[in-house]
């Protein structure tokens, strides 16, 4: 059945960004699905022929790789995991050069990892490769590096991968498929009385509370990434669409306004520049606890963040890095870059701003995260 607010969304949508998951390009068994990868390209070329451009980010590497090498479960050890990723590369990027050329397309492979967006220089050339990609006709496959990547720069899933491409090629809509139908209330696999949301408005606690983390034999992720994925593309003014790529003519039903899955609708504020590369291309590297008074007045008041606000703090970090404040509930509020480093912090939260140099010697700033450099996340 066609929705007319579907219609309306896709309508203007020039390029798309689709993230396809490893539960969709397999078979039962963990080996790739030659017949998926043919009706993707197929969709591709039709969705091209309509004028609307396609990325794909794909997973898969690791369920091929362990295929291939007769692995049953996967392994935690992130070099394990590496080894196995590079064995299955070849074989995945060989599924989508054969079926895409049935079509008369090329695609380029793309493995990139979270240290490039957050290098301004590094980002640009990325930006730059894929839209001269495009402009040729060629379609981007895109995967993280695992083979190079390390814990402090992994993404970790291909859903948030994929939602900061769309920051670095400036689509128009992000797609998630899975093997599921959409976003539901209750695990649908565990919950007879699971509701399908058609529509979310907004990612709030409500909805982050009915997300949770799927684990499998290949995957990694989950709704709770997804959820994720598409709050970061909302912050950047894109809608996301969650839905059941094992279904026939999944991407081409999605553009012709069909009403299945999930569309989560973008934020009216959109954050742009430096607002959102702090809120969603860096990655943590602390976690500090706020009172409830820091907390109300840096996410409902606009302010700074002060010493005498921090109750707590986690982890390791350095001056201007990014760290992400939660409130009294462990709720994240709030992410920017901190005037001081983890050592310092320590010895002056609690404390007045006034106290700062006699307890350290000198003082920096008054703030621990000036506002211009905060991004709230949770009012």
């Amino acid at each position: 059945m066609r929705n007319k607010q579907r219609e309306n969304l896709v309508r203007k949508v020039s390029t798309v960004v689709v993230k396809i998951g490893s539960s969709v390009l397999t078979h039962s068994d963990g080996s790739l699905d030659e017949t998926v990868f043919r009706d993707v390209a197929r969709q591709v070329f039709e969705l091209k022929q309509r004028g609307v451009k396609t990325i794909v980010v794909s997973s898969g590497a690791i369920a091929s790789g362990m295929k291939k090498l007769g692995l049953l479960r996967k392994p935690v050890e992130i070099d394990v995991k590496q080894a196995i990723s590079a064995c299955g590369q070849t074989e995945l990027i060989r599924n989508y050069e054969e079926a895409f050329s049935k079509f008369g397309l090329n695609v380029a492979q793309i493995l990139l990892t979270r240290d490039g967006f957050s290098d301004r220089k590094r980002f640009l050339n990325s930006r730059k490769t894929i839209r001269r990609l495009l402009e040729m006709e060629i379609i981007p496959v895109i995967n993280e590096n695992d083979t190079v990547s390390f814990q402090e720069i992994m993404f970790g899933d291909n859903d948030n991968l994929a939602a900061l491409v769309i920051s670095l090629t400036e689509a128009d809509l992000l797609v998630l498929l899975s093997d599921v139908e959409g976003f539901f209330d209750k695990d649908p696999s565990k919950d007879k009385n699971a509701k399908l949301l058609p529509t979310i408005v907004e990612i709030d606690s409500r909805i982050e509370s009915f997300a949770g983390d799927t684990f499998g034999k290949t995957t990694s992720g989950g709704m709770r990434t997804k959820i994720q994925a598409a709050r970061s593309a909302a912050a950047f003014g894109v809608p996301t669409i969650i839905a059941n790529g094992k279904r026939k003519d999944s991407l081409l039903n999605l553009f012709d306004g069909h009403e299945y899955g999930t569309v989560i609708l973008p934020t009216k504020e959109r954050l742009r520049g430096k607002k959102y590369w702090i809120a969603y291309t860096l990655k943590p590297q602390g976690k500090l606890i706020l009172d409830d008074g820091a907390a109300e007045a840096i996410s409902k008041k606009g302010k700074s963040l002060l010493p005498s606000g921090i109750k707590k703090i986690e982890g390791e970090f350095g001056i201007g890095e990014l760290v992400s404040c939660f409130n009294s509930s462990e709720v994240e509020i709030s992410r920017g870059l901190c005037s001081y480093g983890s050592s310092e912090v320590r010895k002056i939260l609690g404390k007045k701003s006034s106290e700062i140099e006699d307890v350290l010697g000198y003082r920096y700033s008054d703030e621990i995260i000036h506002r211009n450099e905060m991004v709230i996340l949770s009012r």
